[in-house]
């Protein structure tokens, strides 16, 4: 194989396709970058964990088609170290070895065998569909937060995702939050389909795809593996197996109490007082009559309060929530307003936008006398 490639392109495929080589695995080829030629003008660059792959296209210009799998963090770190210009990668087979040249500079880095990396699952059109990329990529960004980062409980650290025609719903949740949302999405999907998608799957989303209104996103799922794809990337993950909590058991019929703060004020008021909630202290709400008090203490640390203004007229009431998790439903939500309601100190409350499309459930924290 004998490529030349513009350093910024390259660079910026291999920063892309590192994110799914393999950092602990004890197959030597998943912590290499497969590239090979696939026309006179193109290349792809692959990766995979075994879990997720990613394939990624570049312009460049071939002299000679061929592959080769070289490691994948060194040889971007040697591409970032390069000055700008043209970048030469070569390798003969026999060697095992990849030349970068570029000006003066020149490296040799032992490389694998392109044979041996793993074969990565093709899309098959027949089994696919389009969705809009706008709508798909923001209820990802909007519930994601909420899924668990524990693998002992794998169905949570995964996204149940409920695709149909024009409407698509995202449900995650970590034991102690709930994120659910819904949108419109228009599709070319004929019948409706329901899969568990690992978090970090679905978190590339939003970096590899454009979130312009008019664009699409191709999905494929089948054989417990999902695929998306757009021009020149393409995204796989095996689907988890697994049943998914019954999330509209969560959710309680009626609430006691609801008020709507302004979003951005109710934001600032729980940054700073959650400086005082260290050392798993929570943040206490205190409701009464036309004013929310927001207080944290934490023995041998201090202790901070603040008041706003906010239309409640029911019987005073205090509860106690997770700082991290509660600021993370209230920045979910879009818009200037932030609806809370909430039902006594013991059950979960709940935080929304002034429609139901996102709702997001929090479990309260026992406060302390």
């Amino acid at each position: 194989m004998r490529i030349s490639c513009p350093k910024d392109i390259l660079f910026e495929k291999l920063q892309i396709v590192l994110k799914t080589v393999a950092t602990k695995s004890t197959m030597p080829i998943l912590a290499g970058i497969h590239i090979r030629t696939t026309g006179p003008g193109e290349i792809e660059l692959s990766s995979t964990d075994m879990e997720m792959s990613l394939r990624i296209t570049a312009g460049a210009t071939v002299e000679e088609e061929g592959a080769v799998v070289a490691p994948g963090k060194l040889l971007t770190d040697v591409v970032r170290s390069l000055p700008a210009g043209e970048i030469s990668i070569a390798s003969e087979d026999e060697n095992q070895m990849v030349d970068i040249v570029s000006g003066q500079a020149s490296f040799k880095l032992n490389c694998l065998p392109a044979q041996d990396f793993p074969r990565l699952p093709e899309m098959q059109d027949e089994a696919s569909f389009e969705i809009e990329a706008g709508p798909l990529l923001k209820v990802v960004n909007t519930v994601a937060r909420a899924a668990s980062r524990d693998e002992t409980r794998p169905v949570l650290t995964g996204i149940l995702v409920k695709f149909s025609k024009d409407r698509l719903k995202m449900v995650a949740t970590d034991s102690y939050r709930l994120s659910v949302m819904e949108s419109a999405a228009g599709s070319s999907l004929a019948d409706k389909k329901e899969v568990i998608v690992p978090r970090h799957a679905l978190e590339e989303l939003p970096r590899l795809f454009d979130q312009k209104d008019d664009g699409k996103i191709t999905i494929a799922i089948a054989e417990s593996q999902i695929m998306f794809r757009d021009e020149g990337t393409l995204l796989t993950s095996r689907l988890i197996e697994g049943q998914f909590p019954n999330y509209q058991q969560l959710l309680p019929d009626e609430f006691k109490s609801e008020v709507k703060i302004d979003k951005e004020e109710l934001l600032e008021v729980v940054g700073r007082i959650g400086l005082m909630a260290q050392k798993n202290a929570p943040l206490k709400l205190s409701f009464d009559d036309g004013r929310l008090t927001v207080s944290a203490q934490t023995p041998q640390v201090g202790e901070a309060m603040e008041s706003l203004a906010v239309p409640y007229s029911d019987e005073a009431m205090e509860i106690g929530f997770n700082p991290e998790f509660l600021r993370s439903g209230i920045e979910s939500v879009d818009g200037d307003d932030v609806v809370v309601r909430i039902i006594s100190a013991l059950r979960p409350g709940l935080i929304k936008g002034e429609d139901d499309d996102f709702l997001y459930l929090i479990m309260p924290v026992r406060l302390t006398s």
